[in-house]
């Protein structure tokens, strides 16, 4: 018989909310450095552009500590969230190395 599934609790939140308040940032960052290379114009896309990038931050940091408690407990939290700022670091690492990056 199959082992039933763990259901969603409350013990868990000072995981789930500690990996969201310190890997979050570091998505956040990642993702908007992303649309910053990546986006219309490219980096040098003016003052208005950065101005966007530079606000993008808090609303994907904010989305990170809503989500992470879909998590079934901390230590998911953290690998998740841990993988999505290592992808998100390294895409930006690959973007900035490509040809024709400033």
């Amino acid at each position: 018989m199959a082992e039933a599934r763990s259901r969603l609790q409350t013990a868990h939140w000072l995981g789930k909310t500690s990996a969201a308040v310190l890997l979050g940032p570091v998505i956040a960052l990642g993702l908007s450095g992303l649309f910053a290379w990546l986006g219309p114009g490219g980096m040098p896309g003016g003052d208005g552009k950065l101005q966007f990038t530079m606000w993008l931050v808090a609303p994907i940091w904010v989305a990170v500590l809503c989500g992470v408690h879909l998590f079934r407990d901390g230590l998911r939290a953290w690998l998740g969230l841990g993988l999505m700022a290592a992808a998100a670091m390294g895409a930006l690492a690959l973007v900035r190395l490509l040809p024709g990056a400033p």
